[in-house]
């Protein structure tokens, strides 16, 4: 099968498979035809600038590639901030290697030989996560990216974020016009307790690891997503 074709059409999600083994490429993307729309990239660097060039819902990345490495691959996006999930193939399996490719941005690590059906079940949790939180948002010229729990300054420097940080920069980006009253922040990101002072400290810790303008104060009314140009 060509490198970099289309399988199946219409309305399935797209997913990016990255894999150099023409024979192993034509029975995985038979499988994953009718789940999805897969756009087979035969190199990590064709699969690069597949990536960077178009929006995917989720990619499939074998580690071992010639050239730039699985590994690399992951590393490129994730610099370039693509927050897009991503599962990893190998046929190394030690608890070691599972770890790295995790710490270097994958999302989940399948060890070959494995049963498609776990792999397409591994996919929609991939999936499911992603459209809980989104990919990624912008706030005025900041970049933020809630699964990677982090913020990125127009100079490109990346803000790791605390969970409750995480979950209340979500919280108010996910309606950037709305004001959310310290009540609603309350309910939504300290459901087990909190006060109106929690919130305004959480506040704080996120305005000083970026900027006073990623958040907005509405005076008696709430917070709300900033516009920091």
């Amino acid at each position: 099968m060509p490198a970099s074709s289309e399988v199946s059409h219409g309305d399935e999600p797209r997913l990016l498979y990255v894999e150099d083994e023409p024979d192993i490429a034509e029975i995985v993307m038979e499988m994953l035809a009718g789940h999805y729309r897969v756009e087979h990239a035969p190199s990590g660097e064709k699969a690069l600038s597949v990536a960077l060039a178009r929006r995917f819902d989720v990619m499939v990345v074998d580690r071992r590639l010639p050239g730039m490495s699985g590994a690399d691959f992951v590393r490129a996006i994730r610099t370039a901030h693509l927050a897009t999930p991503l599962l990893m193939l190998t046929a190394l399996g030690t608890v070691e290697d599972r770890v790295s490719g995790l710490d270097i941005g994958a999302d989940d690590y399948l060890v070959k030989p494995f049963d498609f059906a776990e792999l397409l079940a591994r996919l929609r949790a991939l999936r499911r996560g992603t459209r809980a939180v989104g990919e990624r948002r912008e706030i005025g010229d900041w970049l933020f990216t809630p699964r990677a729990q982090a913020l990125y300054s127009p100079a490109d420097r990346r803000i790791a974020l605390t969970l409750t940080e995480n979950e209340l920069l979500e919280l108010l980006t996910s309606s950037p016009e709305h004001v959310f009253s310290r009540e609603e922040i309350i309910a939504a990101v300290f459901p087990d307790g909190g006060s109106p002072a929690t919130v305004d400290t959480y506040v704080h810790y996120i305005r000083r690891k970026s900027t006073t303008e990623i958040i907005e104060t509405v005076r008696f009314r709430g917070y709300r997503s900033g516009d920091p140009r």
